[in-house]
């Protein structure tokens, strides 16, 4: 079973937390059972469980770059206001 990044397991809610560590331990009991067939249905499972969680990541992400480009724009403005 392939666990997703800590950043998005950060961001995942409580349901959908406990939901991922329970497919994450059924899936790890089928590996060890070799039904690897059924451990790649929950692995699909879990990819779409987390999904939201990802989506979440790239929204902070896009706004940590607006908030980026905002300060550097003001930056910019105050040094042309220094120039004059």
């Amino acid at each position: 079973m392939r666990h997703c990044s800590v950043q998005v397991r950060g961001l995942l809610t409580r349901e959908e937390l406990d939901r991922y560590n329970a497919l994450m331990e059924v899936g790890s009991f089928l590996e060890s059972q070799n039904r690897y067939d059924l451990a790649y249905t929950v692995q699909k499972e879990v990819d779409l469980l987390i999904l939201p969680a990802i989506e979440r990541l790239k929204e902070k992400s896009r706004e940590r770059d607006r908030q980026t480009e905002a300060y550097l724009e003001a930056k910019r403005l105050l040094e042309e206001d220094d120039e004059d």
